[in-house]
């Protein structure tokens, strides 16, 4: 069984380097993913509101006999839920269909900028941290300047910036701005949604390293210090995505993957989504 190294976010609590996204899995199909990701090693789960998925995640969870302390529960609030009072409400119906008393980790799914209500949102993550109904509090999908006016009108620095992120989407900028405030950088989609599968240098990578395409790109996130949550409910792929940790990639391969970066978003711009 692999053994997954963990990230120490800003307040000290250690989130696992790899976990099992359930972006778009059916919750009849959730709980059966999630089972097999936890017997292959996986200790992380990511899931969402709007994935109508936290029920199969929970059940999951509460099949699989693991003390809820090995665990690391990640969910996120949704765009028709910002302001002080809907987000408290919000995190009180995750955790009843999650069936837990707190989660690992909670994010602000998407800024929406139209809204103009995430500094209000953010406040609100402010007292679940204090109320221990979170262990760690962040953000998803926030471009540099909305992370910038969380810092300066709030006291908290999220812990966490989960974003678009793959070979074709490097994201440089905003990395280096999270490395700068001390923000962890987790990446969704991050095999480009199988997108750069076929690549011949990481085809050719995967030949030299006996791995395939998915596991060089995943070796490449965990090297440049990204946390990662890939997303499948194939067994396999579930079981391969986290066979990742007995080689290393050089520095000049790890300089070829970084040549594919074209800037390319596969999802919603975060300035212009949920308005």
């Amino acid at each position: 069984m692999s053994q997954v190294p963990v990230i120490k976010l800003n307040n000290g609590v250690e989130i696992p380097q790899l976990g099992l996204g359930v972006f778009q899995v059916p919750n009849a199909e959730t709980a059966q993913a999630v089972t097999t990701a936890l017997e292959a090693g996986y200790r992380s789960i990511d899931t969402a509101k709007i994935y109508d998925n936290e029920r199969g995640v929970g059940e999951a969870v509460r099949a699989s006999g693991l003390a809820r302390e090995e665990l690391f529960l990640t969910t996120k609030l949704w765009n028709d839920e910002h302001g002080s009072d809907a987000t408290l409400k919000a995190l009180d119906d995750s955790l009843s269909r999650l069936g837990t008393d707190y989660v690992d980790l909670y994010l602000v799914h998407w800024p929406v900028p139209s809204q103009d209500r995430y500094v209000e949102t953010w406040k609100a993550f402010e007292k679940i941290a204090s109320d221990g109904r979170a262990r760690a509090i962040g953000v998803s999908n926030f471009p540099q300047r909305h992370l910038q006016r969380l810092l300066d009108e709030t006291g908290t620095v999220p812990a966490v910036n989960q974003v678009e992120l793959h070979p074709d989407l490097a994201q440089s900028e905003l990395r280096a701005f999270h490395a700068e405030h001390g923000i962890a950088t987790e990446a969704w989609s991050p095999l480009a949604q199988g997108g750069l599968l076929a690549a011949e240098s990481l085809v050719a990578l995967g030949e030299k390293y006996g791995k395939t395409p998915a596991q060089i790109i995943l070796r490449w996130h965990l090297q440049i210090g990204n946390i990662v949550i890939p997303k499948s409910v194939t067994p396999e792929r579930i079981r391969g995505n986290i066979d990742v940790f007995d080689f290393e990639l050089a520095d000049d391969d790890l300089a070829v993957i970084g040549e594919l970066d074209a800037g390319k978003r596969l999802g919603p711009d975060p300035e212009t989504f949920g308005g």
